[in-house]
């Protein structure tokens, strides 16, 4: 058993989220996270909004509010949009709390006082509109290294190099399209360059375990051919204070160096809350940051490797006092590097690239507003991009919706549960197996090290992609043994056989699909006579702020009572009544209907 953190990107609180973003960071991460309990591992699934940086200031004072106002709004949006995915955090809260605050500023101050911030002077984009900071990335222009339109003002997405915005060519704040201003203020700086041996060091460790997609190691070795210092402080009042500044109310810690400090921040949080319940003890994070025999899998989209492959490495890396310069151990103690960055690439939207902006967009709250949840997990594990970018279409959400969950798996459900109940009202008991009962059966126990394998590996639609071909097999199991054809009575032993054979597959497979569909299968439990508690779901809980009493929700949930990952004998005499089915189908007007609302028709 091991302690396994699964640390998932940190939502912007500027807006809802949308189905792109989950693909990245939501549906992956809760795949990994469930199957991990289920093979016996103790997971930690944190996560929660990021709350600061200047995005934040203009979508609040373009909806006449206070950046708080506007981060509890879409705080509790986006948990609320999470928990109805089905997102089995442990806890998933915000980055304005004070736990936050005074975690970051540790971090800070050790990194500080080993060496690896110091002070350079920079020059700062203002808009000439609103004469606030600019962030790096709303500012565009032309890449100076590969001439590439659209590169932001920290990266160039066509090269992958890290870019200031300064170096752009005909820079334009995508604010206000004005040319920045640029001035010259003082700011802490990562001093990455002290750290590149050591961050080699650590990507050369990882590279070697072969356990990284290849996109992520290849892109995460490129970033050293570049390393420079970075600047992890702003011109803005909207923010973390900087330990040693607090007079300057205009400087605040850059949002990125905070927001990936939220992983730990949010694990000692997690135990201080369960502390507090009088479960376990405040130091319980321990187990999953100190202790080197602890895993830790980190989920984004693509676009975010660098700060977790590169400039959360090299914090802890400073913090450590493991760069170049040495450095003391902080009351923090030494805490663990990621073993893995998990990214996704991209998922497009009927051939183009999401954009809230442009209306090129479905929000997760719109699709769930409107269809099954699991319809859209089991869209971004079969289809979603796992290792290249994907397309999502109305088209293909319907057709993979209405061939392969209704008439694949929702269809062997409710046939097999069916059959059972008209003919016996019970799960029949087992008579003496044949070899084809015995063959559907091998072939599905057997699934679970396949599958389970597959996704401890990050390979999810492989993984689903078995699973729905032993749907296959089960489904051919029906056709070539035919049990609705076994009405003479000398023939009921035979049938119930097959029909305990069966149900016992279709039980077998609802552990594993449980994983990515948890839903639909505590719905199917339930069809089988079981609780309807397979896959346990987290709860939204209001709380309040452990260090100022400000009001706001969390994600959390008791996960200790989960199904093993392992076949599960069915027990004969358990109630089977006519199902209802578990997946609904879709009318193909739903296509017109929704390009309609995107004026796409």
């Amino acid at each position: 058993m091991s302690k396994i953190l699964s640390a998932v990107a940190w939502p912007y609180a500027n807006g809802p989220r949308h189905i792109g973003h989950v693909a990245g960071f939501g549906v992956p991460s809760d795949v990994f996270s469930r199957y991990m309990r289920m093979a016996g591992h103790e997971v930690l699934m944190v996560s929660g909004t990021d709350e600061h940086g200047t995005p934040i200031m203009v979508a609040a004072d373009q909806e006449g509010m206070t950046p708080q106002e506007l981060a509890d709004k879409n705080n509790r949006i986006i948990a609320e949009d999470l928990v109805n995915l089905g997102l089995s955090y442990d806890l998933f809260t915000r980055t304005t709390t004070g736990n936050h605050e005074r975690v970051v500023q540790q971090l800070f101050t050790g990194c500080r006082d080993n060496g690896y911030m110091i002070v350079q002077e920079s020059a700062v984009a203002i808009d000439p509109k609103t004469g606030n900071t600019l962030p790096d990335r709303y500012i565009e222009g032309t890449c100076p290294l590969c001439g590439a339109e659209g590169a932001r003002g920290d990266q160039c997405d066509n090269c992958g190099n890290q870019l200031d915005p300064q170096d752009l060519i005909n820079p334009v704040s995508k604010i206000s399209g004005l040319t920045p201003e640029f001035k010259t203020t003082e700011h802490y700086f990562l001093d990455l360059p002290a750290l590149a041996g050591a961050l080699g060091d650590w990507l050369d460790q990882v590279e070697e375990s072969g356990k990284w997609r290849p996109n992520v190691i290849s892109f995460s070795k490129h970033l050293l051919d570049d390393v420079r210092p970075r600047a992890m402080s702003r011109d803005i009042s909207w923010g973390i204070p900087i330990p040693g500044w607090e007079d300057q109310l205009n400087k605040r810690l850059y949002v990125w160096f905070d927001a990936v400090i939220g992983y730990l921040s949010a694990s000692i949080e997690w135990a201080r809350r369960r502390a507090a319940a009088g479960e376990g003890t405040a130091e319980d994070w321990r187990e999953w940051w100190t202790n080197p025999e602890a895993l830790s899998y980190y989920f984004m989209g693509k676009d975010n490797i660098v700060f977790h492959s590169q400039i959360w490495p090299a914090e802890l890396l400073a913090y450590n006092g493991e760069g170049a310069r040495g450095g003391a151990e902080h009351e923090l103690g030494k805490l663990n590097l990621p073993t893995q960055v998990v990214a996704s690439e991209f998922l497009t939207m009927e051939g183009k690239k999401f954009s809230s902006s442009k209306s090129v967009v479905i929000y997760v709250r719109d699709v769930l507003s409107r269809y099954q949840p699991d319809a859209l997990r089991y869209f971004i594990s079969i289809a979603g991009p796992e290792t290249s970018d994907s397309d999502f279409t109305w088209e293909e959400f319907v057709r993979r919706n209405n061939s392969e969950l209704v008439a694949g798996w929702g269809n062997l459900v409710n046939r097999t549960a069916a059959m059972i109940a008209k003919n016996f009202g019970e799960i029949p008991p087992v008579g003496e197996r044949e070899a084809i009962d015995d063959e559907l059966l091998n072939s599905i126990r057997a699934g679970f090290d396949t599958v389970g394998d597959l996704i401890a590996n990050h390979q999810q639609r492989a993984a689903l992609g078995e699973i729905m071909r032993l749907v296959g097999e089960a489904n051919g199991y029906v056709s070539r043994t035919e049990p609705f054809k076994m009405k003479d009575e000398s023939l009921r032993g035979r049938l119930g056989t097959v029909l305990n054979t069966l149900i016992q597959a279709v039980s077998d497979l609802n552990t594993m699909m449980s994983v990515f569909l948890p839903h639909s299968s505590n719905a199917i439990d339930e069809i089988l006579g079981g609780d309807g508690a397979i896959a346990p779901m987290p709860q939204l809980v209001e709380t309040v702020d452990l260090d100022n009493g400000h009001p706001f929700p969390i994600i959390t949930g008791d996960y200790s009572d989960v199904r093993a990952w392992a076949p599960r004998d069915v027990v004969p005499g358990t109630p089977i009544s006519k199902p209802k089915p578990a997946f609904q189908k879709l009318d193909d007007s739903v296509v017109e209907e929704e390009l309609a609302r995107l004026n796409l028709a």
